[in-house]
């Protein structure tokens, strides 16, 4: 049990790396600077010179956090499941479904970056048009709605709230709000609570992934781990 735990903690962890890690290279290498005004020729352009960098981004965001979700959900799965189990079996499915999404949304990516450099060597209007549709694909199964991710936070945080054994109660609050921002990206108009969903969650995987580290056995905090809650 404690090395299911560890399990736990390290994939936490190794999620909230990879949004740290792909949120940088946003905003350093793959930052084009003022973009205003662009084309999407232009702006597939800047992508494709840069591809080896894009697909390392789509490996880390999409396939490396999908992986280790599948390992956190299946842990958080054994750890709640005996004291709320309705809500686990329910909660478990949408973590399972999400990291699936999360894996096919990068892989289509990949794939299509690989098409598209060959398509725009050719008719690059033509490419930027296809890339166009490949991005509405990959955001309709991974990026422009949450609700799959944020019921699977929500309801894992509802069970560990309730049982009262797993997390401490501040962890738990940081994943309501987690939970209640991806759900409500459902709706056009809250699309823009994707960010807050994003960016807090790299709260709640690092405090999960802590807690889970220093978690003495399957259903208990360690002390250490309960003055988080403090």
């Amino acid at each position: 049990m404690k090395s299911d735990t560890r399990a736990g903690g390290v994939a936490s962890l190794v999620q909230a790396l990879c949004y740290i890690c792909g949120f940088a290279m946003l905003a350093t290498v793959m930052n084009p600077g003022n973009a205003e005004g662009w084309s999407q020729v232009q702006k597939l352009a800047f992508i494709l010179e840069r591809e080896g960098l894009v697909q390392l981004w789509n490996i880390i965001i999409y396939v490396v956090f999908g992986v280790s979700l599948v390992v956190l959900t299946v842990v958080l799965h054994r750890k709640l499941e005996k004291s709320s189990s309705l809500l686990m079996a329910i909660a478990t499915p949408f973590g399972l479904i999400w990291a699936g999404l999360v894996i096919a949304s990068g892989m289509v990516a990949s794939v299509g970056l690989a098409e598209i450099a060959e398509v725009f060597a050719q008719d690059q209007t033509a490419a930027a048009d296809s890339w166009s549709i490949i991005g509405t694909v990959q955001d309709g199964l991974g990026g422009g709605v949450e609700i799959v991710g944020g019921l699977w936070v929500l309801l894992v945080s509802v069970s560990s709230l309730r049982s009262k054994l797993l997390f401490p109660r501040l962890v738990n609050v940081i994943g309501l709000l987690v939970g209640i921002a991806g759900t409500a990206t459902v709706v056009p108009a809250l699309s823009g609570l994707g960010a807050v969903f994003g960016l807090v969650q790299i709260v709640w995987f690092l405090a999960v992934g802590v807690v889970l580290l220093r978690t003495n056995d399957a259903t208990s905090l360690s002390p250490n781990a309960s003055e988080l809650g403090s």
